[in-house]
């Protein structure tokens, strides 16, 4: 064990030197050292530089680099090759099934920097694009990565719901007398989860918890009074509470919301309601209005249920239409007209905005000023075509590391409108990030600013911004800011929602689809946006067609003068 360490550095300088194009020769020497020190029966600590060259496979230089190694830490070349190396791609190293060569690919080719920018890639069927990639190889890749997330015990929503209500299910079946109700961050719809929490109600409580002691519905089975813990598949941890009936809705009510709101609404309570009926008669006796779980996050809404004033939250059939979606003309798998008749046929839309991304995107194949012309001829020659249904012409624009959009002015005024988003260069500060995006809104060709922070769940942690100052500029320049759906993104974050909605700015829910099926993701980011608590009458994608045709209309006459 004790030449592990040395044969791992010595490993990871000749995947750099790999990914570097460094000499082959020197490579597989480093490489093979590495594999050597790894097995050697003796640690080589402690041994002489005379010793070490001395060991078969290793030789006088390697024998520099490890007693460099025994008295540093490290190594000048190593030191040298990371510093010229993305962290991220560093840690891509770790990825078992892509080497350095896949690893340049993905970095050099396809502008990828991180492990979650790689995810990312994999749902979006990019890698595919890459020279020596696959839809096998990208399969492997994401499964991996997937995995590597799950170890940290904390999972996206979208990625265990199956399995939730899967199991909510088996405990209907094996109980089909008693209230079973999913109660946590599950119920509140939080975009990620920890755990997954369960309340069960039965009118006998030591027999239901009895059978689900003994049941083989969870693995790796614990108990604490009334509560049996233990994971699903893929190690999502799960807490079952049994109680008895009567004490069903007050038990839901403690276990959903998180403890601050609890707290605010029993502090509003005088009488007793330890059996209550239903939730809504805990908001009731607390003078408030019902709250749906999703709302449930501390004080954001109590003095609006106090005054009866919460939002009538957006449901699915507020939306009428889709906006900010890719196409064979960029990085997406559905052509223009495959997109628009499955929004029409199966999802009953009456509109989709195609948003392909603009000339700077090269990994993604965007588009160029020539191309853009083909497209929009396109999009002319199927609105002709597809009758009760209308294509809007947009772009997924680039902004630019000083702000600007990567179009000039006069292919910029042919969008019906523009999906104004960062995909490069997104190491700045918070003063420098915020006033790249504020030049970006006060464009006045910018109808959409574009997952605002850049952020991947559980993977890459959006660029610094002054959430403030950007919510202001884009109600001070008539702006709509995007809740991207995709349930990797799902930016902006709901906990900004009301800010932008006092201050009378519009959110649309834009699913950023690459395929027909992503058209499907617009679920997730209704479910936040009700969480931020969203209403039809300020969701951009809520307006019909006419009435966002004549929203279009209106700020593009602005922005022509």
């Amino acid at each position: 064990m004790e030449n592990k360490p040395i044969a791992r550095k010595l490993r990871l300088l000749s995947q750099l030197m790999e990914l570097h194009e460094e000499n082959p020769f020197k490579i597989k020497s480093i490489a093979n050292a590495a594999f050597k020190v790894d097995k050697l029966p003796f640690p080589v600590l402690g041994k002489t530089f005379a010793e070490l060259e001395k060991i078969e496979g290793i030789g006088k230089s390697t024998a520099g680099k490890i007693t460099e190694l025994l008295e540093r830490g490290s190594m000048a070349e190593l030191d040298e090759m990371l510093a010229k190396t993305p962290e991220g791609i560093v840690e891509m190293m770790g990825i078992k099934g892509i080497g350095p060569k896949k690893i340049a690919t993905i970095w050099k080719e396809l502008g990828i920097e991180n492990i979650g920018e790689l995810f990312y890639a994999c749902n979006e069927n990019r890698l595919v694009e890459a020279k020596g990639f696959g839809l096998k190889t990208q399969e492997e890749i994401r499964k991996v990565i997937e995995f590597n997330m799950a170890s940290h015990g904390k999972f996206l929503y979208a990625k265990i719901e199956q399995e939730a209500k899967e199991l909510l299910e088996q405990l209907k079946g094996v109980f089909p007398d008693a209230l079973i109700e999913f109660a946590g961050e599950f119920r509140r719809c939080c975009e990620i989860i920890n755990k997954l929490v369960l309340v069960l109600g039965s009118r006998d409580q030591e027999i239901a918890f009895n059978t689900l002691l003994n049941s083989d519905l969870l693995l790796d089975i614990a108990t604490e009074k009334n509560h049996i813990t233990g994971q699903i598949e893929h190690g999502l941890r799960v807490e079952i509470v049994c109680v008895e009936k009567r004490y069903f809705y007050h038990e839901l009510f403690t276990q959903t919301g998180n403890d601050e709101h609890i707290k605010a609404v029993f502090e509003k309570i005088t009488d007793t309601v330890d059996q209550p009926e239903s939730e809504n008669l805990i908001y009731t006796k607390a003078g408030l209005e019902f709250m749906q779980p999703e709302l449930r996050e501390g004080h954001t809404f109590i003095d609006r249920a106090a005054n009866n004033t919460l939002p009538l939250l957006i449901v699915h059939a507020d939306l009428k239409g889709t906006l900010h979606n890719h196409s064979t003309w960029s990085d997406g798998i559905n052509t223009v007209e495959e997109m628009a008749l499955y929004c029409r046929d199966e999802l009953k839309l009456e509109y989709l905005g195609m948003c392909d991304h603009s000339k700077s995107a090269f990994y993604a194949k965007g588009l160029s000023i020539e191309r853009v012309l083909q497209q929009q001829e396109e999009i002319d020659h199927l609105n002709k075509k597809l009758s009760g249904f209308h294509i809007f012409k947009g772009i997924e624009s680039d902004i630019l590391y000083d702000g600007s959009l990567d179009y000039p002015d006069e292919i910029l005024k042919r969008f019906d409108f523009i999906v104004a988003s960062v995909h490069s260069i997104l190491k700045m500060d918070e003063e420098k990030a915020t006033a790249r995006l504020i030049k970006a809104i006060e464009n006045p060709y910018t109808t959409i600013l574009g997952h605002p922070t850049g952020r991947l769940l559980l993977s890459r942690k959006g660029y610094p911004i002054d959430y403030k100052k950007v919510i202001d500029a884009c109600a001070a320049n008539n702006v709509v800011i995007e809740i991207n759906a995709n349930p990797l993104r799902l930016d902006l974050d709901w906990r900004w929602h009301q800010y932008a909605l006092e201050k009378g700015v519009w959110l649309s829910i834009n699913p950023d689809a690459h395929r027909k099926e992503g058209f499907l993701d617009m679920y997730y980011g209704l479910l936040v946006a009700r969480k931020g608590g969203l209403y039809k009458e300020r969701c951009l994608n809520a307006l019909s067609l006419h009435e966002i045709g004549k929203f279009f209309s209106q700020k593009t006459s602005v922005s022509r003068g």
